[in-house]
């Protein structure tokens, strides 16, 4: 029996990396089709989105069916709780893809600002690294890795600062293009709030190596903890 419960919690841990990778697909499609003007490529995250969900549906039905049938003890119930916590996390990541996407759809060819974009472009690229990191250190088991998440993510938290400092100042020189700069301010914050739930596997990692939840990023949106 015990031999069953490691195979099946090893194949949940499997969808659950691969949910992961298509959540980091996802974020980078929605980046590309805000940064590159492609509207179609947009809707193509949206219609992908609905997957995404089904991935977290399946990975739910698959822990609470693994729960039941083999009566796990507290360490393995503890490995599988973390599956559903984290797997939630990245099915927000997903929405916020979403919420990238939308916004590349809205937003008119004339309100572009290059240099905005390339800041996007560069919090995708650490945002993307980050829930690399994340994923490698939740099938390693690896606590320490998962504890320096934290650092990544203050970094995302500081580029999404002088982003928005640097929208508003251009909203308040120039009042033409304020509606592009709130969809470049949108877009940012997304990927910030993409950074606190990256944090939050992160967290559930460490939780599974010790036992206790310790929140890493103390600091970030009460509504992303």
């Amino acid at each position: 029996m015990r031999g069953i419960f490691e195979d099946e919690l090893k194949k949940l841990h499997g969808k659950f990396t691969e949910m992961g990778i298509n959540v980091s697909e996802a974020i980078y499609r929605a980046s590309k089709s805000f940064i590159d003007h492609d509207k179609e490529l947009a809707q193509q995250v949206i219609r992908h989105d609905e997957e995404i969900n089904e991935e977290e549906i399946k990975l739910e039905d698959q822990a609470l069916m693994l729960i039941a049938l083999q009566q796990p003890v507290a360490t393995d119930f503890r490995r599988i709780i973390i599956v559903l916590k984290a797997s939630s996390d990245l099915e927000r990541i997903g929405d916020h893809a979403v919420g990238i996407a939308r916004e590349s759809i809205q937003l008119k060819g004339e309100h572009r600002v290059a240099e905005i974009e390339n800041d996007i472009a560069e919090m995708t690229n650490n945002v993307r690294a980050m829930l690399e990191e994340v994923l490698d250190a939740y099938v390693k088991e690896d606590e320490t890795s998962a504890k320096k998440i934290a650092d990544t993510n203050q970094k995302i938290d500081e580029e999404y600062a002088e982003v928005r400092e640097k929208i508003i100042k251009m909203m308040k020189q120039d009042a033409k293009v304020i509606k592009g700069s709130t969809s470049y301010l949108m877009v940012a914050s997304y990927l910030e709030r993409i950074g606190d739930h990256i944090s939050n596997v992160a967290e559930w990692v460490v939780y599974n190596e010790t036992g206790h939840l310790a929140e890493l990023t103390p600091d970030r949106h009460p509504e992303e903890s």
